[in-house]
């Protein structure tokens, strides 16, 4: 054996070990990277989930890889045995048979790697569809049946998309063997164009393409078959789904097409006992002319010279089918409908019995308040507020809409300096506390009063905040370790920080060796297992963002984009609103589907996003802000994709019966769903199918000036009595105008409190009077004189004027308008409401307050009754007006001293003046 050989030999040896070793770096990554999220399921108490959707997706990718990467290869070595006796043409050139037979080895190993590639590229697709197999193996019926096919729609959605992920990959398998044959042929001399386009192929080798033509004209044909489904999502017509062309044209063309294409298949099997190709070439020169002419030009001669010049008759039956399918898709055929005369007939009678309608109406705007609050509550520069969320307590025994954000610790606000592994893992780990405030209430400094503030919680409402430290969050982002041997950042604390060490049972613990690097090598970190700071008692928490949490749990549900904190049993729980989301539902209209109306929902969002034609609020999500265990309630049961989720995972989701009161009072009808709802009924509120063929009736939101830009209003939470019901409640509501005017036209609302929660209720307005909408009452405010005078004038005094949102609050059979308007300094972050605008059938004024506004249209309150003798407060104790005065001061203070740190002169000595006086009173009280 001469020495290159055996140096060939060695190497032929060694690569198998080579290409082992490279797949095992290549992969490496990512099994280590599925340990750790074993074991973080583990920790969170859902390894069940995580283990049966490991299993599929490895038993998806390794069949599929297999089938796929086996079928390629037959194919391949079929052609190379067909062509056994022959070499690669190209390599004729090539004199030493050592260089022709290492040529040929090289050719042979890139096919094999592009095999591979293939098959790779598959088996990972293959492992992503996991949820397509569970649902298809765990269908619910719908009980509800399309009207072309009679199929019920837990076909479409649950059976459909397996089948027709089968036959596409199945022909992809196909048209690459077909490649890789004739690219085999091709370079062995088998394809001979000098024998003319008829012989050109011959022999065993025209055999094999023939079956494998066969094979893709048969699984063609199957595609036929599955494309007839298809047309109940068609998007040609003048509605979404199947169509009178649909129906009548491209229904039949399908079927054509299916036969043809299967006669097709029976050409190329008779060409086997025939010599030379042209049998083949003749069938698929008629495939592409039926093709042409039965799949384009008819139906294209049926939609313009049929049903275009008659359209409305011929696609009634049509449209009805749409509206009836979308209105079930989007939950609209619940929506119940009662006329709202718009009377104007408010007293100052009538609006004291409404007190908890109009003690609860919001007078601060998200925006402003979430600036506000990160003035004069976020403390220190690393603390953040991420937004602020509506809610309602009792406290103190009353019903009260309150604004909630917790204060969280986003490590990437601290300063450059700090910004250390230490610092960022093991130091600032957790944000501390949240505020509280009521909607409706306003020092005399413009500020928001509060119920819950500072860092300790301080509280002046009887609602516990026992744990206030939050290591799962909004703004959670980075991973950190608990149980080290040096303390955690608690809170500022005068001079000096407080201390703390996390006793609770969240995260994965790093009680071995083996755990520390494991992480060290998913996280690419070599601290984690030299660390002298880690104990046996050490934690790591990851996937802290309350979002990401969630959605590794359940990724198939979509999960409202405003989850929102309460407090609950003294602790912070986050809540969040699952969807069930289909784009399957047949005839019903996509919700990016039309743009040519404003839509409230942001192109970012996932429903947008995914052609989503059917969603259900099927899920209620609470995570704890300290451990971050996650509970999953199953609240609609009756949907059927939440049936089939809760088969496919019997363990995931716990019984809307089992939800502890504590959580109960706290759902809310999510803010997303309702948006969606009520951006579909804009159109679909339209029954009569000449009516919304015609767009007589189409609605849009109303519109109202922010900052500068005009945007159409969202929805906003209200507590409210609804006519004909015997309690206020928690509602969300919006309304809307004609889509060529700005009057009302109607509004909805949305029930959050118990057996009413997720009622929708519609109540329209009287088509032949005029209700001024949200435009028209902004229009009347800027025109009355006194109102306009005092805006300009605080605009020409540097100050900037905030226009808060013009809220409709429906008292009674009657409407009040109310918009708040906030003072900002140019060169200040801290908003201060100054007056609030109040307008009632044809009067509009402004005061300082809400009640001075009520005051001047309805008339002073009654006064109230004297306090009896019980009533009075015992001896010593404080006046309530002295903590009042006391609040008061405290806040003038800050006012002020935040003026000093802006350079606003003018607001400090406002702030000053304002903090002597309230001293002054402070000191005639003091016996």
């Amino acid at each position: 054996m001469t020495y290159s050989s055996t140096k060939s030999l060695r190497a032929r040896r060694l690569l198998p070990w080579l290409v082992a070793l490279t797949l095992l770096l290549v992969f490496s990554g990512g099994l280590v990277h599925l340990l750790t999220e074993s074991w973080w399921f583990e920790s969170v108490g859902y390894e069940s989930v995580f283990w049966l959707r490991f299993r599929w997706q490895l038993g998806l990718g390794l069949g599929s890889f297999v089938l796929y990467g086996g079928g390629l290869w037959a194919s391949y070595q079929m052609a190379l045995r067909l062509t056994r006796d022959r070499a690669y043409r190209f390599l004729s050139r090539y004199s030493d048979p050592a260089q022709r037979d290492q040529f040929a080895r090289l050719l042979h190993l890139g096919m094999a790697g592009l095999i591979f590639v293939l098959a790779l590229g598959v088996a990972l697709r293959s492992a992503t569809a996991w949820q397509t197999m569970l649902q298809f193996l765990n269908p619910t019926a719908f009980d509800i049946a399309d009207p072309i096919f009679q199929r019920d729609i837990g076909f479409y959605v649950f059976r459909l998309p397996l089948w027709q992920g089968i036959q596409e990959n199945l022909l992809g398998l196909l048209i690459w063997a077909l490649l890789i044959a004739v690219t085999v042929y091709t370079l062995k001399g088998e394809v001979r164009p000098e024998r003319g386009w008829k012989y050109f192929l011959t022999g065993e080798a025209k055999a094999h393409l023939c079956l494998l033509l066969a094979a893709i004209a048969v699984v063609l044909a199957v595609g036929f078959w599955l494309d007839r489904f298809s047309l109940l999502y068609s998007d040609s017509g003048v509605i979404f789904g199947a169509g009178y062309t649909d129906v009548h044209a491209r229904l039949q063309a399908y079927w054509l097409m299916g036969f043809v294409t299967l006669a097709v298949a029976g050409l190329f099997i008779v060409a086997l006992t025939r010599s030379g190709f042209s049998l083949p070439i003749f069938g698929i020169v008629i495939y592409l002319g039926v093709l042409v002419l039965v799949n384009g030009l008819y139906p294209w001669f049926q939609q313009n010279f049929v049903v275009e010049p008659n359209e409305l008759n011929i696609e009634r039956p049509y449209i009805e089918h749409n509206i009836a399918f979308t209105r079930q898709a989007y939950s609209l055929d619940s929506v119940i409908t009662e006329p709202f005369p718009a009377q104007n007939t408010l007293t100052r009678a009538v609006i004291e019995t409404n007190s908890p309608t109009v003690d609860n109406i919001r007078l601060w705007d998200y925006a402003p308040l979430l600036s506000t609050y990160k003035q004069l509550q976020e403390i220190r520069l690393y603390y953040n507020f991420e937004d602020v969320d509506i809610d309602r307590y009792t406290l103190n025994g009353d019903y009260r809409q309150v604004t909630l954000s917790a204060r969280e610790l986003p490590v990437e606000q601290l300063p450059s300096e700090a910004q250390n592994w230490i610092n960022r893992q093991l130091k600032f780990t957790h944000g501390f506390g949240a505020v509280m405030s009521p909607v409706n209430q306003v020092t005399p400094n413009g500020l928001p009063e509060f119920f819950i503030r500072n860092v300790p919680p301080d509280s002046t409402v009887d609602l516990p905040l026992d744990q206030p430290r939050i290591y799962y969050g909004e703004s959670t982002r980075n991973y950190i370790f608990t149980g080290a041997n040096t303390d955690e950042f608690d809170y500022p604390e005068g001079d000096t920080n407080a201390a703390y060490r996390y006793t609770g049972s969240g995260g994965v613990p790093l009680n071995s060796w083996l755990r520390r690097l494991v992480y060290a090598y998913d996280l690419g970190n070599f601290r984690v297992l030299i660390s002298n700071y880690f104990s046996p008692e050490t934690r790591i928490h990851y996937h802290r963002l309350i979002t990401d949490r969630v959605r590794q749990v359940a990724p198939f549900l979509t999960f409202d984009g405003d989850p929102y904190p309460a407090l609950i049993d003294g602790r912070i729980k986050w809540i969040l609103d699952g969807y069930t989301s289909s784009d399957r539902y047949p005839y019903s209209e996509p919700l990016n589907r039309r743009t040519d109306m404003v839509s409230l929902v942001e192109n970012n969002n996932p429903l947008m996003r995914n052609g989503v034609n059917y969603i259900r609020d099927a899920v209620k999500v609470f995570i704890d802000a300290y451990d971050g265990t996650i509970e999953l309630y199953a609240r609609d049961p009756d949907d059927p994709l939440l049936t089939t989720y809760s088969r496919i995972f019997p363990d995931l989701f716990k019984p809307i019966d089992d939800l502890p009161a504590s959580y109960r009072e706290h759902l809310r009808y999510p803010q997303d769903i309702f948006t969606v709802q009520a951006q579909m009924y804009r159109a679909y509120h339209m029954e009569n199918p000449e009516v919304f063929y015609n767009r007589e009736d189409l609605w849009r939101f109303p519109e109202h000036g922010e900052e500068g830009a005009v945007e159409a209003m969202e929805p906003y939470y209200i507590i409210m009595k609804l006519p004909r019901l015997e309690r206020e409640e928690f509602l969300q509501i919006l309304p809307f105008t004609p889509a060529n005017r700005d009057n009302m036209i109607a509004w909805m609302a949305g029930g959050s409190d118990g057996d009413n929660y997720g009622r929708l209720l519609l109540y329209e307005f009287p088509k032949q009077e005029l209700v001024f909408g949200p435009t028209q009452i902004e229009a009347r405010i800027s025109q009355t004189p006194e109102i306009s005078e005092q805006l300009t004038l605080w605009s020409q005094q540097g100050s900037g004027v905030i226009r808060g949102t013009l809220l409709v609050i429906p008292v009674e059979q009657s409407l009040l308008y109310v918009q708040p308007i906030y003072l900002r300094a140019d060169q200040g972050e801290l908003p201060e409401l100054r007056r609030v605008i109040v307008a009632y059938n044809d009067r509009v004024v402004m005061r300082e307050t809400l009640d001075q506004s009520l005051d001047a249209i309805f008339g002073e309150a009654s006064p109230p009754a004297p306090a009896t003798p019980e009533a009075a407060p015992p001896p010593g104790t404080t006046p309530g007006t002295t903590s009042e005065l006391v609040q008061a001061a405290l806040e003038a203070y800050q006012t002020g001293q935040l003026a000093l740190q802006q350079g606003d002169w003018q607001r400090y000595g406002e702030a000053q003046q304002q903090l002597e006086r309230i001293l002054q009173q402070l000191n005639q009280q003091t016996p």
